[in-house]
């Protein structure tokens, strides 16, 4: 209770004070993050390394990354320096591989991904560690570094065996988002074709399983009716590792109220996402337009630069 005033109280002085309160209400909310450190649900850092360095990471330099910027691509977006501005005591890294590839080349890709995390988190033992379980995060917090869990995006990850589901939390992977933008052969993702009307029963089997071995079911990317499934049969709290809500904007990864409005019976939590097109909906609208007019000037104009 102590923590969730701390950090009321930040948010009331950032939303609510004048501009010469500012400097106070950032003391307060400092003095919140001392008192409970960010845990952040989503961090697309391996994913990084395996598009920007084919996950050769010998001579790469996770203190600052604010180099890593090309002609092609902006800068990374985190390194050690700027986790410890933003205060981050626990830190999912996503494993994700994309949804794109034939399911043995996920699994394989996943298997790398991991890899590639773990000798991430080796290279830097004053910064970062491993934590696989709840005391692992407190332990690593209590230490100074920042814990640090895997999590799967995408069921296409397990490439629909429950015995490789079983052998990727054996590597480290503590929850698994069911989907990511494609539907799979048993669960309907948010930004594709249903097939399924939610999960079908190897869905449900996977979600039983990942509570039986211990792992985070991640209704993050999936549909309506599959989160609906998925609290139908969880015997253990959900999470969204990164979403918002639907009824401030539109975004259809984002989560309905009607959703919502049964997690507090099973415990599960929301991890809000910060994208812009996620909070802000005239932003959601714009871009969608923008997408809109560009199609139609390619059709209009087809070849034309």
């Amino acid at each position: 209770m102590r923590h969730f005033l701390l950090a009321a109280a930040a948010v009331a002085l950032v939303t609510s004070g004048p501009v010469l309160a500012q400097s106070a209400a950032e003391r307060t909310a400092a003095a919140a993050l001392e008192a409970a450190p960010v845990w952040d649900g989503h961090n697309d850092v391996p994913i990084q390394l395996r598009s920007r360095f084919g996950n050769v990471i010998g001579d790469f330099d996770f203190s600052d990354t604010l180099d890593t910027q090309t002609s092609e691509r902006s800068a990374m977006h985190s390194d050690l320096a700027r986790l410890r501005q933003g205060m981050v005591g626990a830190q999912w890294w996503s494993v994700y591989v994309s949804p794109s590839l034939p399911e043995a080349e996920a699994v394989q890709a996943t298997i790398e991904q991991i890899d590639v995390t773990k000798r991430l988190i080796a290279r830097y033992p004053d910064a970062l560690q491993l934590a696989l379980t709840a005391d692992d995060v407190e332990q690593a917090m209590g230490a100074g570094r920042i814990a640090s869990l895997m999590g799967m995006e995408g069921g296409h990850s397990i490439g629909s065996s429950l015995a490789v589901l079983r052998q990727m939390y054996a590597m480290g992977a503590r929850y698994m988002t069911l989907t990511h933008g494609k539907t799979l052969s048993w669960a309907d993702s948010a930004t594709d074709a249903p097939q399924h009307g939610g999960l079908n029963a190897f869905g449900m089997d996977v979600v039983r399983e990942m509570n039986r071995i211990g792992m985070l079911v991640d209704l993050s990317h999936v549909s309506e009716e599959a989160m609906m499934d998925a609290l139908d049969v969880a015997q253990a709290p959900v999470i969204f590792s990164h979403s918002g809500a639907r009824a401030i904007t539109g975004h259809l990864r984002n989560v309905p109220d009607s959703v919502l409005a049964r997690l507090p019976e099973n415990g599960g939590i929301v991890m809000a996402v910060a994208l812009p097109w996620f909070i802000t909906e005239d932003l959601r609208q714009h871009s969608a337009s923008r997408a809109a007019e560009e199609a139609r000037l390619e059709a209009l104009y087809p070849g034309l630069p």
